[in-house]
């Protein structure tokens, strides 16, 4: 599933190509998505102009006159591609579900195999409490998310420190790669009970956190099966992992094997000489 980085670095490019261009036109080729599209989807898109594209956690936000939000999840396997040019009523491609036809002879596709992804309508008045929304937490990259916030969340729960980093109604849009190479950036073993960490170790996880995300993006993600940028590209950030998907090779920092645990169904990359 695409994580923080990768959906910023979408988001990035559909601003670029999206802002201020007026939606001509919507094809929608299949609705059965995870939630089904709504059904005054076209007619609630259609001609408005696109002021912005955000991003909350994993979530893009595509702002359009008149109040209205697209709300886009992009699921396990979902991309959003911006194409010049192409015409727009060519028979539908493999696993491609709505097109966006804006002004410039621009195109948006959106497409997912799997059909984990979703495509909701809001009021943006109303946007901070739909209930997709409205349960999540802190962005990693803002200022809110700092040590002492952190501290606090971390008083209330007895959990190891992975498990708490990826519930999404306190941290918003860190997934498992970047939970796991950011623990290993600020020495901290994924097994840590929270109560258990520093003051200092949170601060410095979180100094690691956002130094990680922020190159992360400028790699344009990390592409392992399906993420690709709003322009078709693939990210890079995968050749910098330094634990992740790195089972029993060796630690970059001690040389010791790369261990991999179970955690609640997900895998864990860590160095067990390393992380604390």
């Amino acid at each position: 599933m695409p994580e923080l980085p990768e959906v910023e670095t979408i988001r990035r490019g559909l601003l670029k190509a999206m802002k201020g261009q007026c939606v001509s036109k919507i094809i929608v080729r299949r609705t059965d998505l995870r939630r089904p599209v709504p059904r005054n989807f076209i007619d609630m898109v259609s001609g408005k102009r696109i002021l912005n594209v955000n991003r909350r956690a994993k979530y893009l936000l595509v702002i359009l006159e008149s109040n209205v939000v697209v709300i886009v999840h992009l699921g396990m396997s979902g991309r959003m591609v911006i194409e010049r040019g192409t015409d727009p009523n060519i028979p539908s491609r493999k696993h491609e579900h709505i097109v966006f036809i804006l002004e410039g002879d621009i195109n948006v596709r959106f497409s997912d195999p799997r059909r984990f992804g979703l495509i909701e309508i809001s009021n943006s008045k109303n946007l901070s409490s739909h209930e997709l929304l409205k349960n999540i937490g802190i962005e990693p990259l803002s200022k809110e998310f700092n040590a002492l916030m952190l501290v606090e969340q971390f008083k209330k729960r007895k959990r190891t420190i992975k498990s708490v980093l990826l519930d999404q109604s306190i941290v918003a849009g860190l997934g498992n790669i970047y939970v796991c190479e950011g623990l290993f950036m600020a020495k901290i073993s994924p097994t840590r009970i929270t109560h258990s960490l520093t003051f200092k170790e949170i601060e410095i996880f979180v100094i690691k956190i956002k130094q990680l995300l922020l190159d992360a993006i400028r790699s344009g993600g990390s592409t392992l099966k399906d993420h690709v940028s709003a322009t078709g590209n693939m990210g890079y950030f995968q050749y910098k992992f330094l634990v992740y998907g790195r089972e029993d090779k060796p630690c970059m920092i001690c040389g010791e094997a790369i261990t991999r645990i179970n955690q609640a169904g997900r895998s864990t990359f860590f160095c067990n000489n390393c992380q604390k």
